[in-house]
């Protein structure tokens, strides 16, 4: 079965999320118990990583690049030859972004990096080079998370301050982070049973914001 951003939105608006199998192509659907959820009166970013923000090595944007944001991410990691993130899934969510319900955040290298990976994944556009970003669903108040990657140091990480800040500045009352991970944990993002999280979805989707 073809998956629809008909489909997507009826399966977030109900905590359900789609993963492919790397191995065949198939598509899951879960919903995790216990559920990651970052409060986003509880974000905590360390010191080195607003210096960093401040510093403004990264020009960020939100929603120029989504293709070529969920391109990245579904990209084998160094320690992972396999991905979850699919044709029909980057196909999907393609669409879905094009519905104005999926968004991406970028970061863009203002100067050379040194320490970039693979700086021929976007060299020579008019853009400069793409080298983190990430990528989610919006619907009413709440913002699913879904994929991040970073070819510099912490590129992602000051692409989720900034999603961070956007979603307080538009009044969001749920980012969900679907799991935990001690990645994670230091920003804030914590653990909460499925019912809890369906509680603060049901009261999320009642509410209407602008991303």
């Amino acid at each position: 079965m073809t998956m629809t951003p008909s489909m997507l939105v009826w399966a977030y608006s109900r905590g359900i999320f789609p993963m492919g199998n790397p191995d065949d192509g198939t598509i899951g659907w879960y919903s995790p118990d216990p559920r990651a959820i970052l409060p986003l009166d509880q974000f905590h970013a360390s010191r080195s990583l607003r210096r960093q923000v401040r510093k403004g090595h990264f020009r960020v944007t939100i929603d120029q690049a989504f293709e070529r944001v969920i391109r990245a991410c579904a990209e084998p990691r160094l320690q992972d030859a396999q991905t979850w993130i699919s044709a029909d899934i980057i196909d999907a969510y393609t669409s879905l972004h094009l519905a104005g319900l999926a968004h991406s955040v970028e970061a863009w290298a203002n100067e050379p990096i040194n320490n970039a990976h693979k700086p021929d994944i976007d060299a020579g556009g008019a853009d400069g080079l793409l080298v983190g970003g990430l990528y989610g669903v919006s619907l009413g108040s709440a913002f699913f998370g879904e994929s991040m990657f970073s070819l510099a140091t912490d590129a992602s990480k000051v692409c989720f301050v900034y999603l961070v800040e956007h979603l307080r500045r538009r009044g969001y009352t749920l980012l969900d982070t679907q799991f935990s991970t001690p990645h994670l944990q230091r920003f804030g993002v914590m653990d909460i049973s499925r019912k809890a999280y369906l509680e603060q979805l049901d009261d999320a989707l009642r509410r209407t914001v602008n991303f």
